[in-house]
């Protein structure tokens, strides 16, 4: 039996709810063939779709005075990781329940420690949120404070840091119900950022990346093994040229040199095979693999997949 930590990509959610709701029951049934197969399994997910859909439909009701305010950023963080765990905590339950195994599914709303002095919190880069033309955007810069920058020539929108996690607040809670033979759902959206002040947390606007919240708390609760699932069966290298190259598997230092090269682009591949690199490199044994969901228990077995060890 393997202790995993899975890291679900944005493919395996949808853009509404409605599209959601239908589209994770087929993303429970490759997680229910792991547990069924025996393994201890941890859920985490993306929310960067939900997460600005719950922003903007805020930010819009309060601007057309429909509701008294607008939701600060860590709390719509919060609202993403309830409404997609109870879809995938409903999607999970009803696929174990028809496969006769007495599991039991649980959300836990996380929060995940940033340092406050993380560089990242001196350069937002992460968009969230709607398009605003120009004026609109110098208002909202003006009256609320936010960097709001060009993005793409479709428009102006809000920027957040998107800082390194450094510690999972609810990690013995997870541990505990892992114990307990639950199936966890947690750090949704790389967790609700916190910063610890006077030995107090406090929420801070900024999003973390999912694959390295997933990573880190795949060290803390100690996982045997880190699955991040993509659209993509395994890793190429010249992706999208003549001489493209799948991998089966990577050591940590042909990954580094692979990054080095400029082989995966920042904004997908790049921070998937990172935070792989540093579980592989966290303890002797542990093994990243990166794969598609529907591959995952073939990749599990070694049939696909690319993994990424020490040596």
């Amino acid at each position: 039996m393997k202790k995993i930590v899975i890291a679900l990509g944005g493919n395996a959610l949808g853009n509404t709810p409605h599209e959601q709701l239908e589209l994770v029951r087929e993303t429970a049934k490759p997680i229910v063939d792991l547990i069924q197969d025996g393994n201890e399994v941890v859920i985490a997910h993306g929310n960067g779709p939900q997460v600005g859909m719950i922003n903007l439909g805020l930010a819009t009701g309060a601007r057309v005075g429909a509701i008294k305010s607008d939701m600060p950023f860590p709390e719509c963080g919060a609202m993403s990781q309830g409404y997609i765990g109870y879809h995938l905590q409903n999607a999970i339950g009803n696929e174990l329940k028809g496969r006769g195994i007495e599991k039991e599914v649980a959300t836990v709303v996380t929060q995940v420690i940033v340092d406050e002095n993380d560089p990242a919190f001196q350069n937002p880069t992460k968009p969230v949120g709607g398009f605003y033309d120009k004026e609109a955007a110098e208002k909202i810069q003006r009256e609320k404070g936010y960097k709001m920058v060009e993005d793409a020539g479709r428009g102006y929108r809000r920027v957040v840091p998107s800082p390194l996690p450094v510690d999972v607040v609810e990690k013995k809670t997870v541990e505990n119900l892992i114990k307990d033979g639950c199936v966890v759902i947690t750090v949704g959206g790389g967790g609700i950022p916190v910063i610890v002040k006077d030995g107090l947390l406090y929420g801070t606007p900024a999003v973390i990346d999912k694959d390295y919240a997933s990573e880190k708390l795949a060290e803390l609760i100690d996982a045997d093994m880190l699955i991040i699932l993509t659209a993509v069966e395994k890793v190429a290298v010249n992706f999208g040229k003549p001489d493209q190259k799948w991998l089966s598997q990577m050591t940590v230092k042909e990954a580094d040199e692979y990054c080095k090269q400029g082989q995966f682009a920042p904004g997908s591949m790049l921070p998937k095979v990172k935070a792989c690199m540093q579980f592989a490199e966290s303890k002797k044994g542990r093994i990243a693999l990166i794969t598609s969901l529907d591959k995952a228990l073939q990749a599990l077995n070694g049939k696909t997949g690319t993994r990424i060890v020490l040596e």
